[in-house]
């Protein structure tokens, strides 16, 4: 049977077996999953069984709702994916749903890859070798970056990010903090792969600009690109790099 695993970082929250057709999430109590945080509007999303498939949909919310990073309207869920709802994140399990890829069908460069679990896990930084001295280990390999604030007022003018997921904006949970009566909630995500880090925009109204380029969608970032979003202007860095 498919089940939900709510976390705050590395903190699991709580579990919910899915037992009926149609699941709610959201702030308010009376949602089958209930995560009590301002930028979770009072019901924010839902699951739906159809068939032998589970599927997301958003429900209009204001900060919206993200699956693996990306943005999303409604999704049909595989096992082990990650739905991060505010600064929570939650994941999808459902041991008796089996996903078989193509035998040939070549992938495009931006399409998803299904992930087993444990290897998801790992490249979202939750699994941490068990022996400092492994020969193999995926955190030592994990980029790390930040910002360096270069114009504007914010209350640090270094941002070292290490979570999973890094979020721009005025909300009171947002990882960034910006000011202005108009600014929204949440400007934009950056999310952190082994790989590297990817910005996205959260708002319609306000896109976060790179290297002076409005960004509309998901922009791989690099060692040295400048960052705007309402009140301040930020340079991305890679240690090491």
């Amino acid at each position: 049977m498919a089940k939900l695993v709510l976390r705050f970082k590395d903190a699991v929250l709580k579990e919910l077996t899915i037992e009926k057709d149609h699941v709610m999430l959201g702030r308010k109590p009376e949602n089958d999953l209930a995560i009590d945080n301002l930028a979770v509007s009072g019901y924010h999303a839902k699951i739906l069984r159809e068939n032998d498939q589970y599927v997301l949909e958003d429900m209009g919310s204001l900060n919206g709702t993200y699956v693996n990073g990306e943005r999303i309207t409604r999704r049909t869920l595989k096992s082990g994916e990650q739905i991060l709802i505010g600064k929570h994140t939650i994941e999808f399990i459902a041991p008796e749903v089996k996903v078989e890829e193509p035998a040939q069908r070549p992938k495009a460069m931006d399409e998803t890859v299904v992930l087993d679990p444990r290897l998801q896990q790992q490249l979202l930084g939750r699994v941490v070798p068990e022996h400092r001295g492994a020969a193999i280990s995926p955190e030592k390999s994990d980029v790390l970056g930040g910002f360096v604030v270069i114009e504007g007022s914010s209350e640090k003018k270094e941002f070292e990010m290490r979570d999973r997921v890094t979020t721009i904006g005025k909300d009171s949970s947002a990882s960034i903090r910006l000011r202005g009566f108009f600014t929204p909630k949440i400007v934009a995500l950056v999310n952190r792969r082994k790989e590297g880090y990817f910005i996205s925009p959260a708002a319609k109204n306000k896109l976060p600009k790179v290297n002076g380029i409005e960004i509309a969608e998901r922009y791989d970032l690099k060692d040295g690109d400048i960052v705007e979003v309402p009140g301040l202007k930020l340079q991305f860095y890679v240690k090491g790099a």
